[in-house]
């Protein structure tokens, strides 16, 4: 069932599974709260109370906001976790893994661990030298055709280069949800809104943090030439032993998607241990 937080400058959606220690979940630009759909019910299993929420202009929720950075997002993560009686564990996915970040060292109290799905949480540049890497050439170029062009096929390309090999046994549904969202009006703003906005917000919150941190990375994410490379570096902004990297062989840009089941041993080994200790 979809509730509703109203917030500074618009509407959040959002839905609540389970009871126990409460996990929110965040998605990355032009997506919704359903790219988590094969994480809650096993998350629920084990005994937590997850919330999936909608980011600002994406899913069903509002679409007419004055910012769509890192920084916004967190303040809006940081007000469902409020209201739901946190703390919570922070999953975010892409842009909101930079978000995550922010929140956690923000509100220290109120976010327990954060575990990094793919993030961009560090300044960016475009590699040139990368363009030989074809993944990251392919993903490089659809990615600027939707934030240019406001394509929803450049990005329905994309989504085909982000998810590499065999594609998930829902994805007709998947990408069928995805483009209908996208032609919303107001929804592929929001898209390009959070294209435009450089993770340098998060980027520098990485040493405020103070809670454990997980960063998983696939292999063949086409966002980055050497994607081990990027998390290493994430990792290496935290403060001494709160993170930890792990790689999923095969996977893109979607990891927690394309690899549910090796995310979510991911995800309940960290927080067995890492954020048990904390």
């Amino acid at each position: 069932m979809t509730e509703y937080l109203a917030v500074d400058g618009g509407t959040i959606a959002y839905e609540v599974a389970g009871s126990g220690p409460l996990i929110v979940l965040a998605h990355g630009m032009g997506d919704s709260r359903a790219a988590y759909r094969a994480l809650i019910p096993p998350l629920v299993a084990a005994g937590h109370r997850v919330a999936a929420v909608d980011l600002r202009g994406c899913g069903e929720s509002s679409t007419d906001w004055p910012a769509w950075s890192r920084t916004a997002i967190a303040g809006d993560l940081l007000a469902l976790i409020r209201h739901l009686g946190g703390p919570a564990v922070l999953v975010g996915h892409s842009i909101s893994g930079g978000a995550a970040t922010i929140a956690a060292a923000q509100e220290p109290s109120l976010v327990t661990a954060v575990v990094e799905l793919a993030p961009f949480t560090r300044k960016q540049s475009v590699s040139l030298g990368g363009m030989r890497v074809k993944r990251y050439r392919q993903g490089m170029f659809r990615l600027l055709g939707t934030g240019v062009f406001g394509s929803v096929g450049q990005w329905r390309s994309y989504l085909d280069v982000a998810y590499p090999g065999a594609k998930p046994a829902h994805w007709a549904e998947r990408l069928g949800r995805i483009d209908a969202l996208t032609r919303e009006p107001g929804r592929m703003k929001a898209m390009q809104g959070m294209g435009r906005s450089a993770p340098t917000d998060a980027g520098a919150q990485l040493g405020n943090v103070r809670c454990p941190v997980l960063v998983v990375m696939g292999t063949l994410d086409p966002d980055w030439v050497d994607p081990h490379a990027e998390g290493s570096a994430i990792i290496g902004d935290l403060p001494a032993g709160l993170g930890r990297l792990e790689m999923i062989e095969g996977a893109g840009h979607y990891p927690h998607d394309q690899f549910p089941d090796e995310v979510l041993s991911l995800m309940l080994d960290f927080l067995r241990t890492d954020a048990a200790r904390a």
